[in-house]
């Protein structure tokens, strides 16, 4: 499963290297890991007690992923919040996680990539690691 992405990320990143920073940061809650551009993704990993395995677990995910889609706009928005003359003191932005009832959605966009990450319900702290983890893995 080391083949390059059918989406545009570097030739020296491998799938193995953004499921193992995910897993490292979050553990076994970690239910998903997917990589996608404004115009396509790949589902990396879905844990295997979450789906059968007739079930198309890029179907199922495909509303996730263009719903999120939105970062690519939102994320020049929202860090131009922390520069100029109107600039707030929160700084740039970083990552993007979701609450739900029942886990969590992480987006990690860096340029015209990025990684959506879904888990069970966990301490909300571990998200940190994951996306600086993920984000360095972008930029290579």
């Amino acid at each position: 499963m080391d083949e390059p992405f059918d989406i545009p990320f570097p030739e020296s990143l491998s799938r193995e290297e953004v499921v193992a920073a995910a897993r490292t940061g979050l553990g076994d809650e970690l239910r998903s890991v997917i990589v996608f551009t404004p115009g396509s993704f790949e589902v990396l990993y879905a844990r295997s007690d979450l789906y059968d395995a007739a079930v198309d677990v890029r179907a199922v995910k495909r509303p996730l992923v263009e719903l999120e889609r939105v970062g690519f706009a939102e994320a020049p928005v929202r860090t131009s919040l922390s520069v100029g003359e109107s600039a707030t003191d929160i700084g740039a932005y970083d990552f993007t996680v979701r609450f739900h009832r029942n886990g969590f959605v992480v987006r990690v966009i860096e340029g015209d990539r990025g990684v959506l990450l879904t888990t069970d319900r966990m301490d909300s702290r571990a998200f940190r690691e994951a996306a600086t983890a993920i984000r360095a893995l972008l930029r290579t």
